[in-house]
């Protein structure tokens, strides 16, 4: 059969090394699997399968300096997950059969008990079987943290598998970041990543497992292998087997283009996300390291397992070349024999450096003129508090008396807005779309969070950011969480607006919170305070960031989970957390953020590129990334946006209630569930409104903003906030306003 693409010029910044063991695990694992029931009887594989995909050559390759017995049982769990992946493929995905599927997944999960020593299940096949072998004979040297996060990996691994068969079962393919986000779960990379822990004897420190660095390797790594994986299997898995999930697919039907052009940019994608590592690892590692306080046998494993993570991509680079599973034209020939490093096997495109330059030359401020803005079709709408005009007044009030309006003591450049900004950006406005059935004191509470973030991510850039001081920022990011103490203890004296604001919003928040909500909460706000941090190193180094870096970035920088947050206070404990942390939740939120995320890249083009010489905008990353002009950016941004909102509709509609039926919830639980998601389309319909009527991002505004005078009409002084205000929105009102979309 003809291969359907050329497969690209692949970028490959590690050298490929091979494990002089390979022969060992090879003999090791054939018995083994014969031993488990996989081969011969299996209805899977035959011998001959398991050869020709040589799993012990991939695993040879990925951990070129682990110890035979380490070799061998990894070598096991890659021919127990690739045999998962078939045997799921036979059994449910040719069929379909959800329901079976998720009756034999639900097994799975109790063949990894947590407790040392724990009895597990009788197997009923070699899945279970494989498990529960491989468990036990993995955990005794590694530690309870660990055996948590590498059991929610091959959880998660194996759950997703039901979000595939469902895409099958309705003939869907997934928009690009739905499927980047899903694959990693599916595709198993971060539980290979935790296999590299195993093999390389670098455990990562508890401590900084879930920080960002860490994360965005992982993820970064986890992209690299998925998408290197998706252009070597398109032929088998697309026209083969019928699949949806292929990140060539996804790209060839969002950008309608070729299929042989889908494959130039995902390998396009597999290049930034191979830089996105690379930087991470030189820039945010060592800062971390040193913040966390590791000591040197800690800091030394966290760097093993980063070489770990390099290894494995070229290694499976080289796999790939050579498994007769995959398309590759033939493959490579044989592996060369022997340890060493194969300087060969590095491979620097001319395609790859270009990106690489393209992303830091960036020249700022340049003119660009007004936003091109498309048209914005929302199948739902939302309303406007009531309590509007009364928290217009009273946000005036509120940021006077926490310094917001003037300059900070000792802090030049501070005096980032007075009054005539505050009404003008009218925050109020967002939280009366975004609450529509707030109380007065709701939609002030709601307005002040709204009020402190866009101030706070004024202030960063501006204190900060033009003085390139980064060690400043971290400090200054760092005191904000004493701010929010999760004991109801006092806080310290605050020195500035942004930490008084934040200590008054958290009281008044927090007071009625138990402590679990309020650790969630506060996590939702550094989450927000963290990414300006983020967005200031980008700046520092004139880096356009990763498309799927920003994306994710995004979220936290526009404070969607705080927001969203706020939306989830009256849920009290009717929903179980479980259902929070579920993959349609997140999905259905993520989806909701990026559509709002985008959108306002779109109205504040302008102003970042031109006003501010910013280099976080979904459009001009998309211009950096795709080599494109403005106006083709922003129609690829909108089909993005379009895509999304179709994504959310779609789990509000399919996905949830085959989670709440999963989750056996009762009617309550999924009425409570039924008003979020309701509260969601208020969310997105609200920041519509509000960008469509504040005065932050059309052009006669930025003039003013940069310096050009601007004056409202009415009365002036201290005492007379609330005639300015209405004397300003009665002002406005004679103008065509939007108040439901």
């Amino acid at each position: 059969m003809a291969q359907p693409f050329t497969l690209p010029d692949f970028y490959v910044p590690y050298p490929a090394r091979l494990n002089p063991h390979v022969e060992e695990a090879r003999q090791h694992t054939k018995s083994w699997a014969r031993s488990i029931g996989m081969v011969e009887g299996s209805g899977i594989w035959e011998e001959k399968d398991l050869d020709s995909h040589d799993y012990a050559l991939l695993c040879a390759y990925t951990h070129p300096d682990c110890s035979a017995e380490a070799l061998s049982l990894v070598t096991d769990w890659y021919v127990w997950v690739f045999f998962f992946d078939d045997h799921f493929l036979e059994l449910f995905k040719r069929t379909p059969d959800r329901e079976g599927g998720k009756k034999y997944l639900e097994r799975l999960p109790a063949f990894m008990p947590m407790e040392r020593g724990a009895r597990t299940p009788e197997p009923t096949n070699p899945v279970e079987a494989g498990l529960a072998d491989l468990w036990a004979r993995t955990v005794p040297s590694m530690s309870d943290a660990w055996r948590a996060r590498f059991a929610e990996a091959t959880e998660n691994l194996l759950n997703e598998s039901l979000w595939e068969l469902a895409n099958i079962n309705e003939g869907r393919i997934a928009n690009p970041v739905e499927y980047i986000e899903m694959r990693r779960k599916v595709g198993g990379a971060p539980w290979s990543a935790g296999l590299v822990e195993y093999a390389a004897g670098a455990e990562v420190p508890d401590s900084v497992a879930d920080e960002r660095a860490l994360r965005v390797l992982r993820d970064a790594f986890s992209d690299g292998v998925h998408l290197r994986n998706d252009l070597f299997s398109y032929q088998r898995e697309v026209e083969d087997e019928g699949e949806n999930s292929n990140g060539v697919l996804v790209l060839e039907r969002f950008l309608n283009c070729s299929t042989q052009e889908a494959a130039e940019a995902v390998n396009d994608l597999l290049t930034s996300r191979l830089q996105q590592f690379e930087n991470t690892a030189l820039t945010e590692l060592g800062p971390l390291c040193a913040e966390k306080g590791l000591d040197p046998t800690e800091t030394a494993a966290v760097l093993a397992y980063v070489k770990g993570l390099q290894d494995w991509q070229s290694g499976g680079h080289e796999w790939h070349l050579r498994s007769s599973r995959y398309m590759n034209d033939g493959g490579a020939g044989e592996a060369a024999p022997g340890f060493g490093m194969s300087a060969a096997s590095i491979r620097f495109t001319t395609r790859s450096e270009r990106a690489r330059l393209r992303s830091h030359t960036h020249v700022p401020y340049r003119h660009v003129g007004p936003s091109l803005l498309p048209e914005f079709d929302l199948p739902f709408g939302t309303t406007l508090s009531p309590h509007l005009d009364g928290a217009r007044v009273r946000i005036v009030d509120w940021a006077r008396r926490m310094g917001i309006l003037e300059a900070q003591p000792g802090v030049p450049g501070s005096h980032i807005w007075d009054e005539e900004r505050l009404v003008a950006i009218d925050l109020p406005l967002c939280a009366a779309g975004l609450q529509p059935d707030a109380t007065a004191e709701e939609l002030d509470l709601s307005s002040g969070w709204l009020t402190w973030g866009t101030y706070g991510d004024d202030w960063f850039p501006v204190v900060h950011g033009r003085l390139r001081d980064l060690a400043g920022a971290r400090l200054a990011n760092a005191r904000l969480s004493l701010f929010m103490p999760l004991d109801g203890s006092a806080a310290p004296e605050p020195v500035n607006a942004l930490e008084r604001g934040l200590a008054d919003l958290w009281q008044r928040t927090a007071a009625p919170m138990d402590e679990r909500a309020r650790r969630t909460f506060r996590t939702a706000v550094e989450s927000m305070t963290a990414s300006w941090l983020w967005e200031l190193a980008n700046q520092a180094q004139n880096r356009i960031p990763d498309p799927v870096d920003y994306i994710e970035m995004r979220r936290l920088t526009f404070g969607s989970d705080l927001t969203m947050s706020l939306c989830r206070l009256g849920h009290g404990k009717k929903v179980p957390e479980e259902i929070y942390r579920s993959g349609p939740l997140r999905s259905l939120e993520n989806a909701a953020a990026d559509y709002a995320t985008l959108l306002n890249d779109l109205f504040s083009y302008q102003k970042e590129i031109e006003y501010e010489g910013e280099v976080h905008n979904g459009v001009l990353v998309v211009q950096n990334f795709f080599g494109v002009d403005y106006p083709t950016a922003v129609a690829i941004v909108d089909d993005l946006m379009n895509s999304r909102l179709r994504q959310f509709l779609h789990v509000a509609e399919q996905e949830l209630p085959l989670l709440y039926d999963d989750f056996g919830l009762n009617a309550e639980a999924r009425e409570i569930l039924a008003g979020y998601v309701e509260e969601l389309r208020h969310w997105i319909a609200g920041i519509l409104i509000w960008h469509r009527d504040c005065r932050r991002y059309r052009e006669e505004d930025l003039r003013w903003g940069s310096g050009a005078p601007w004056h409202l009409s009415g009365p002036t002084g201290r005492g007379v906030a609330a005639a300015r205000v209405t004397a300003m929105f009665a002002q406005r009102s004679a103008q065509p306003s939007a108040t439901s979309v």
